[in-house]
């Protein structure tokens, strides 16, 4: 699942091609790709037909695009498991699993086509209303306004997002009794971070994935918030993390940080820093990777 970095790679992508761009018109070749949007806040296609985009923010892993207008509304991206949003020239015969198209004018690039690519239809597109924050900061990434769609409003701040609350953060993990990867991939406390880069950010802080969150201490937790950052920012200079196909920019290319990884992914191989070999282990569905060496499990 494309985690803060692809995302945020995507919304900067999508940023000089579709702020001031008025929507021409939508096709919907996938109705399950519209599962988030409301029927009864009106027709998807309606409520963007002549509508002017304003600037793409980025909360986390979620996407959107104010629409310009009363009543406050925006577009909503999801990319889910394997969603893509790609710019194309008008007349492009899409390669992948076209699901949404927006036909869009820019004032100064003309007519672009907006693709919404899906090929296991998890992600979704919809037109939300706009809601003030709960801290009347800016909602995220790419805007000064306050206000966020319905759909985001339970999703925590990321720690890339100039507004994060460190204290409140650290004030949060020292009440959680669940494993401290558990606590990293929970949306409701800090957003962003997925299984990857948690892997990474636990191995860089030495912190084992199965650590209680409560038992680190303030300058361990500190450590781990600060090595989030940096593998954040990281991936986010190499743009994001690319295994296969499924995960590439608005102009189709893959990222570069799988080149990166010290733990992810690579079970069996020496750990850079101390040449034990990485295990992967079980963990809620997905895998866990760690240097059983560096990050040993430390319980009270």
């Amino acid at each position: 699942m494309p985690e803060l970095p692809e995302v945020e790679v995507v919304r900067a992508g999508l940023e000089p091609a579709v702020t001031g761009a008025t929507v021409l018109g939508v096709e919907v070749f996938e109705p399950r790709s519209l599962r988030r949007h409301d029927p009864l806040a009106g027709v998807f296609e309606t409520l963007l037909t002549g509508r002017v985009m304003q600037r793409p923010v980025r909360r986390g892993k979620f996407l959107w695009i104010p629409l310009e207008g009363t009543p406050r509304r925006a577009i909503v991206a999801h990319l889910g498991m394997s969603g893509q949003i790609l710019l194309r020239e008008p007349g492009t015969v899409e390669a992948g699993l076209l699901r949404i198209r927006l036909h869009i004018e820019h004032p100064l690039h003309g007519e672009l086509w907006v693709h919404f690519v899906d090929q296991r239809i998890f992600g979704s597109m919809a037109v939300d209303a706009l809601v003030p924050t709960a801290d009347g900061a800016a909602a995220g990434l790419g805007t000064d306004e306050p206000l966020l769609p319905t759909q985001v409003a339970h999703i925590a701040r990321d720690p890339l997002d100039p507004a994060f609350d460190d204290a409140v953060f650290f004030a949060a993990l020292a009440r959680k009794k669940t494993d401290i990867k558990r606590a990293l991939l929970d949306q409701t406390l800090v957003s962003g971070i997925g299984n990857i880069y948690a892997d990474e950010a636990l191995w860089a802080a030495r912190i084992h994935y199965a650590q209680p969150a409560n038992t680190l201490s303030r300058v361990k937790a500190r450590t781990l918030l600060a090595e989030v950052r940096h593998v954040l920012e990281k991936a986010l200079a190499e743009g994001g993390t690319s295994f296969d196909a499924q995960y590439v920019n608005v102009n189709g290319a893959s990222g570069y940080f799988s080149h990166s990884l010290n733990a992810y992914g690579q079970q069996g191989k020496p750990c850079p820093r101390c040449g034990t070999p990485i295990v992967r282990e079980q963990f809620m569905n997905r895998g866990s990777h760690f240097c059983p060496r560096c990050q040993r499990l430390r319980l009270r």
